[in-house]
C-alpha cells in the first residue's frame, strides 16, 4: 500500500535513498560519472534532513507493504518524493525543485499526485504559478509537459565541472494542476 504524506526527519535517509537511485540510473552519459559515482548517502540525509526541518515543502510517497516482502528492509520505505518552495525567480512564484520516483514504482502515478500534493501547499500559501528545471537530457522532461507545463526556457549551469543544459517548464496557473 502506497500512502502519500508530509516528509519528517526520519524519512530522510529514504529520500537520500532515492535520490541516490534516480540519478544513477536516470544520468548515465549526461552527468560526469564521477558525479554519480560520489553521491553521498550520508551527505544526502544531512541535506535532506535540513531541508525537512527548515520548512521547505517536501512530500514522500511511502511503500507500506515494501518491509514485509522484502527481506533486505525493515518497515515502510520511501519509493518517491518531491521537493517545493515559494521563488523569486521571475518566470514563476513557485518552483519545483526535485521529484524522484525509484524506476520501480514509475508509471503508476506517484509522480504526478507528489506534484499535484506540493502544488496544493504552494497554492494554500498563495502561490498562482509553479516552474520545474529539468535537464534537457533527461528524458522524462516531457512528463511535465503532459501535465500541462509549457516550455518556456533553456540555459546552462555546471555538474560535475561540466556545462549542462537545462528547460524550464511552467505551469502559468497553479490551481489547474492542483483541481
Amino acid at each position: 500500500m502506497i500512502v502519500l504524506r508530509r516528509a519528517v526527519p526520519g524519512d530522510a535517509p529514504g529520500i537520500a535513498d532515492v535520490h541516490i537511485a534516480s540519478w544513477r540510473t536516470t544520468y548515465p552519459g549526461i552527468l560526469p560519472d564521477h558525479v554519480l559515482t560520489e553521491l553521498s548517502p550520508s551527505g544526502l540525509t544531512r541535506f535532506y534532513e535540513r531541508v525537512i526541518r527548515f520548512g521547505s515543502i517536501v512530500h514522500v510517497a511511502v511503500d507500506h507493504l515494501a518491509g514485509a516482502t522484502e527481506a533486505s528492509e525493515s518497515g515502510p520505505r520511501v519509493i518517491g518524493f518531491v521537493t517545493a518552495r515559494r521563488t523569486r525567480v521571475g518566470m514563476a512564484d513557485g518552483e519545483i525543485e526535485t521529484l524522484y520516483v525509484l524506476d520501480d514504482y514509475r508509471d503508476r502515478g506517484f509522480g504526478r499526485m507528489l506534484i499535484r500534493a506540493a502544488a496544493g501547499d504552494l497554492a494554500a500559501d498563495g502561490g498562482k504559478s509553479l516552474l520545474v528545471w529539468v535537464l534537457t537530457e533527461n528524458p522524462s522532461r516531457w512528463f511535465y509537459a503532459r501535465l500541462g507545463a509549457r516550455h518556456v526556457a533553456d540555459d546552462t549551469i555546471e555538474v560535475g565541472g561540466v556545462p549542462t543544459q537545462r528547460s524550464a517548464f511552467v505551469w502559468d496557473r497553479i490551481d489547474a494542476l492542483v483541481g
